[in-house]
């Protein structure tokens, strides 16, 4: 039997999918997006080694917004019309294979320095809403699976992507939130992120993201002004709606 935290049934929609139907005419047209280089260094690093710590791969991969996204939609690409697909990072490089992984993340184009900073500044914020997003998942056990807690922090900045690459779409110039619906929609993403994305964009349906990415937040301002280690913080104890 296959484990329901590590792959995903196309029958197994949250509540969230059953009352919203995703648009199934969006064509993933969208630029791919830039992964730090020392990021791709270390993957490079580690499929010319001797051989591949997967952990140690997944690790770089969920340290780098942009390496994240482009593995996810590379998968999202893969298993669109499969009976199931991998969701954990650490199990879609399992099954594309390292070098396909890097290649995906390596694909977009050359930045341009004046994007350099806000690139770094977002990918930075974005890490950081990541692991305080899995340390209060962690504090609420059988609420938010830790790890997919992770992945939402680190993507929740997703409708800010197009201003800050510069991308000019007009179909995503508008609400950030409604942006990173659509698109989480046309690269595929696993039906946790676009609950999370639906739940954002459209307030009313749902308040258990919203209060875990309110609370990151608030415990990341915390880190920053009491210590640079998110573990010295102190936990903040979320709803139990969550």
């Amino acid at each position: 039997m296959l484990n329901a935290s590590v792959y995903e049934f196309p029958s197994g929609r949250s509540v969230l999918s059953e009352h919203h139907s995703y648009p199934c005419d969006l064509v993933d047209d969208l630029p791919d997006v830039p992964a730090l280089p020392e990021t791709l260094l270390a993957m490079e690093l580690q499929l010319r080694g001797g051989s591949v710590d997967l952990g140690g791969v997944s690790e770089i991969v969920l340290g780098d917004l942009g390496a994240t996204i482009q593995v996810l939609r590379l998968a999202g690409r893969e298993y669109e019309t499969a009976e199931w697909r991998p969701v954990r990072i650490e199990d879609c490089i399992s099954d594309l294979g390292l070098e396909a992984c890097l290649c995906a993340a390596a694909s977009a184009a050359p930045v341009k320095s004046a994007r350099q900073r806000a690139i770094v500044e977002t990918w930075t914020h974005a890490r950081e809403i990541a692991h305080c997003s899995r340390l209060l998942a962690e504090e609420m056990p059988g609420s938010i699976n830790p790890n997919r807690a992770y992945i939402a922090g680190l993507l929740h900045v997703l409708g800010s992507l197009p201003k800050v690459l510069g991308w000019g779409r007009h179909d995503l110039a508008g609400d950030p939130a409604l942006s990173a619906l659509r698109m989480a929609e046309r690269w595929a993403f696993p039906g946790f992120l676009k609950d999370f994305f639906c739940e954002t964009s459209m307030p009313g349906y749902g308040s258990h993201w919203s209060e875990l990415m309110s609370a990151a937040h608030d415990l990341a301002m915390d880190s920053s002004a009491r210590c640079p280690l998110f573990e010295a913080a102190p936990m903040r104890r979320l709803s139990t709606r969550m």
